[in-house]
């Protein structure tokens, strides 16, 4: 049995699915059934309650061969760190009562720090408390930054013909796609092959402008070009779509580190290359949602 957390979100969907067409037993842990009835109708098992509950985790831990662990994300909550530290220290306090043998848990570049880094921040935590727990066999992910959070620019691009953001323009990121994260995930689950640390990113590293330019290709707009936002412009823009102040607050610092400091990130640990390219990523998945927007 491989127990995942995170509901029917952007990893643990794909994680679940690869996991089930290779025949494995899934239970999918979220904080509620309806966002897990799509992974129900594929097979798994579902656990739907509050992801801060130690007992409610242990229970869904219970006879776990291995456990994929993370931290959803909490924008709406009025103190995010507070939100993610509750989560996490139930998710740890879990681990031990179930006595769960084998964890991957998804953290990120910059999790080696204990400050500047915005939500990154309440991972760096997390790897600690992991790391206290006796006799686990662990491996944290550090992913790049997700490809996947160029999507939600779709729209702004379908309607002003602009990509926006919060980097800096021409700050070389580490960039990967979330289909890449979980194939590791699913093979360090059911065949493991590393521990520690280890960090995922694409062939290279992208900055804003970069991606602009592969993303406009792929709608045929080339020459999109990138419009990095005012901070008070972007982060009233969250918080009209659900954000907490608190939030937003913290994704201005993640955009700074990310404008200034990650490559540094990709010296604290072994690095696995992953396969899709930004050029893939906009072929595959930004030209669907660009259509889609501007369908709307």
């Amino acid at each position: 049995m491989f127990v995942l957390l995170g509901s029917n979100g952007q990893i643990t969907s794909k994680l679940a699915r690869l996991l089930l067409a290779a025949g494995h037993p899934v239970r999918v842990v979220g904080r509620n059934a309806a966002a897990l009835a799509p992974l129900a109708s594929a097979g798994a098992e579902i656990a739907a309650g509050d992801p801060a509950d130690a007992a409610f985790l242990a229970r869904a831990f219970a006879g776990a061969t291995a456990v994929y662990t993370m931290i959803p994300p909490c924008y709406a909550e009025p103190d995010m760190r507070a939100a993610q530290d509750r989560i996490g220290t139930a998710i740890a306090s879990a681990l031990r009562q179930a006595r769960v043998p084998r964890v991957v848990n998804l953290s990120s570049i910059g999790a080696e720090l204990s400050q500047g880094t915005g939500p990154i921040e309440a991972l760096h935590a997390q790897e600690q408390r992991l790391d206290a727990i006796p006799g686990l066999d662990l491996l944290h992910l550090r992913p790049g930054s997700f490809m996947e959070n160029l999507l939600p620019g779709a729209a702004v691009v379908a309607a002003a013909g602009v990509l926006p953001g919060m980097e800096a323009p021409d700050a070389a990121i580490p960039m990967v796609a979330t289909r890449d994260i979980a194939a590791v995930a699913a093979r360090e689950l059911t065949a493991p092959q590393h521990r520690g640390i280890l960090l995922l990113h694409a062939p290279r590293h992208i900055t804003m402008r970069e991606a602009a330019a592969a993303l406009g290709a792929a709608i045929r707009q080339p020459g999109l070009p990138y419009v990095q936002a005012a901070p008070a412009e972007a982060k009233a823009e969250l918080q009209a779509v659900g954000f907490s102040a608190n939030a937003a607050d913290q994704l201005e610092t993640l955009a700074g580190w990310l404008s200034t400091s990650p490559l540094a990130s990709v010296a604290a640990g072994p690095v696995a290359i992953q396969q899709t390219t930004i050029e893939q990523f906009a072929r595959d998945e930004f030209a669907p949602a660009y259509a889609q927007a501007k369908a709307a």
